[in-house]
């Protein structure tokens, strides 16, 4: 149905609404290790635990407890979760105007690939929360699936109560933004604000941005 209204705007959250800087939390992760910073960082993202990890199947002190053991790391509990949060930075890539923009006719959902401790973390840390009450909030940790599955794509939707065709999905990886378009979203891939808002505009040109 193309010329449906647009009702839902769905939001990845990494590097779309917030930056990460992962050298912030190697340097914090590496005291006590020998490895390198981009050694430490590959054995952790292909640790055989990372998807369980990723999709709450392993809980928090759990997965600091497999990765100090693995890694070799003193890092306690405490020490180890604010070095991992490190990676996200705390100034937002937007203001909270495009959310309240898009708000006053639009629904809005955030569908990430994250786990509990930067969950915590980022609802605690910036304001743009406000805009996605529960449960517009998809965590591949909470709905134990990740992108590119359908099954996290799915749960949003449901979430904005929104059929696929009236949707769209921002997010900076086009794997993720080509699944969307697969299950009938509109996909958006993020460059930067600018770009972002002129393709919301032309998807609807109402829209005040």
């Amino acid at each position: 149905m193309p010329n449906a209204p647009l009702r839902a705007v769905i939001f990845d959250i990494g590097r779309v609404l917030v930056k990460l800087d992962l050298a912030r939390a190697i340097a914090g992760l590496s005291q006590g290790i020998s490895l390198s910073p981009a050694e430490l960082w590959s054995a952790i993202e292909k640790d055989p635990r990372w998807h369980d990890w990723q999709e709450g199947r392993i809980s928090p002190h759990d997965w600091h407890l497999h990765i100090t053991q693995r890694l070799g790391s003193p890092l306690k509990f405490e020490e180890f979760c604010e070095a991992w949060n490190r990676s996200l930075n705390p100034a937002p890539i937007h203001s909270d105007d495009l959310f309240a923009s898009i708000a006053k006719k639009h629904k809005l959902a955030l569908l990430s690939n994250t786990d509990p401790i930067h969950v915590a973390h980022l609802e605690a840390t910036f304001s743009f929360f406000q805009f996605f009450p529960p449960p517009t909030r998809i965590y591949s940790c909470s709905v134990r699936a990740s992108k590119p599955s359908p099954v996290v794509f799915q749960a949003a939707l449901k979430a904005v109560k929104t059929p696929a065709y009236q949707a769209v999905f921002i997010d900076d990886i086009p794997e993720y933004v080509q699944a969307a378009r697969f299950l009938g979203l509109h996909g958006v891939q993020y460059l930067n604000p600018e770009q972002l808002r002129s393709d919301l505009r032309a998807l609807e040109p109402g829209l005040c941005l």
